[in-house]
């Protein structure tokens, strides 16, 4: 199985390269379907969130090759990005998708989002028929590693997400929320986890501004906030202390010149802010204003390490049982390599069997004894069987091939 793996991630690029091959929605469709164009690409999972993009493809001449052309090409990427790339085959991009749906190989150590997003990937690759038998067995694999790893360890205990970390970070700036105000933009998952823990330390006020004004009004009235429209953040941002932003867009919906405004009405009273999206929701050039604070998801790093120092022991014991899985798993795949030979090795012999057993019915049907039969038909089938074995023993003894007469030694048993 020539399993392969291009891509980057947090360990190997910052958000602003990672931010330039973000897929979403209709683009995964549309980049799956590239990808199962591309002469060599056979099957291909591609997993694209705000820590990493990598495709997982069953290739061979060239194909990881032609992926990386093309997704060069796609994005109109710079010579930067190729630095970022990171490659992996066969048992080492096994370990790397095992890695990755426990939770490993992520900025949280332990954090169950990626398992439901690594499913969600898979699910998008079969609708766009780009998964077959290989890939397959191995997500279904993966997706049970996963479980395994999370019910027999403590890999997922005293969980530590992003969304924590964002108002961790935030707390060491103000001394306490109840007197300041927070606009958090965007209404996913990560924002109704941020807005959950504002909620809990005491918020004065609460803004929730989204595209879907339904969905801002529904997760507001959950934490007893008020909802806006995107197109009002303008006007709300001057009131905001903090600022929390989390969004699927792909270019910022928040500009350095709305920020410079909002800066000047508050009569230079800073603003916090951390931009937990990719590609980001803030324009970076914000980042340089005086009295604005601003945070990428890369710079949580550090309040995320030291949430997470708990599992640190669990994840020792999550990578002992991991290595378990894939040398069970390599084991697997390595034995479906030689199937098609057993299957034809046993086909053939079946063949010489029923002409032998034929040719005996044929002798008995002459007054042959049925001893006698019996006799001819082991002696030949013993014949016709051996017959192949024995010439290319012969072969290998005058050439000297220890190799080919040490194998036949084992495959037959005749060292026991």
């Amino acid at each position: 199985m020539p399993l392969q793996i291009l891509g980057l991630n947090h360990n190997t690029a910052p958000v602003e390269i990672r931010e330039q091959v973000v897929f979403s929605g209709d683009e995964v469709k549309r980049a799956l379907g590239r990808l199962a164009s591309l002469d060599g690409v056979n099957e291909a999972v591609l997993l694209s969130t705000c820590n990493r993009t990598e495709f997982y493809v069953i290739s061979e001449d060239g194909g990881r090759d032609r992926l990386k052309n093309w997704l060069h090409d796609d994005r109109e990427l710079g010579t930067e990005f190729a630095d970022s790339l990171f490659t992996l085959d066969e048992e080492d991009a096994i370990r790397h998708i095992f890695r990755v749906a426990c939770g490993l190989d992520s900025m949280v150590l332990g954090e169950p989002q990626i398992l439901g997003q690594l499913k969600d990937a898979f699910r998008d690759a079969q609708s766009a028929h780009t998964v077959g038998n290989n890939l397959s067995r191995l997500f279904q694999h993966t997706f049970a590693v996963a479980k395994k790893i999370r019910t027999d360890t403590e890999i997922g205990a005293s969980p530590v997400s992003v969304a924590s970390a964002a108002v961790n970070l935030a707390q060491q700036f103000f001394a306490g929320f109840k007197k300041h105000t927070a606009l958090l933009v965007g209404a996913g998952v990560t924002v109704e986890l941020v807005a959950k823990h504002l909620k809990k330390r005491g918020i004065g006020r609460m803004f929730v501004a989204n595209r879907s004004i339904d969905r801002a009004q529904e997760l507001a009235g959950q934490f007893g906030g008020f909802a806006l429209p995107l197109s009002e953040i303008e006007g709300t941002l001057p009131e905001a202390d903090l600022l929390f932003t989390s969004t699927a867009a792909t270019e910022p919906v928040i500009t350095a010149a709305q920020v410079e405004a909002a800066i000047k009405a508050r009569k230079r009273k800073p603003i916090f802010a951390v931009d937990i999206a990719v590609p980001r929701d803030i324009e970076a050039k914000a980042g340089e204003l005086d009295d604005f604070y601003l945070y990428s998801i890369d710079d949580l790093d550090k309040v995320i390490l030291e949430g997470q120092g708990n599992r640190e022991a669990a994840a020792i014991e999550a990578q002992r049982l991991l290595d378990d899985e894939i040398r069970r798993y390599a084991a697997i795949e390595r034995s479906k390599q030689v199937a098609p030979v057993i299957s034809t090795l046993r086909e053939s012999n079946e063949i010489v069997r029923k002409q032998v057993a034929e040719q005996a019915r044929r002798r008995m049907a002459r007054g042959e004894s049925a001893e006698d039969a019996i006799e001819f038909a082991t002696a030949s089938l013993m014949k016709k069987m051996l017959h192949k074995p024995s010439v290319e023993l012969r072969k290998a003894g005058e050439a000297s091939n220890t190799g080919l007469i040490d194998a036949a030694r084992k495959l037959f048993g005749l060292d026991d």
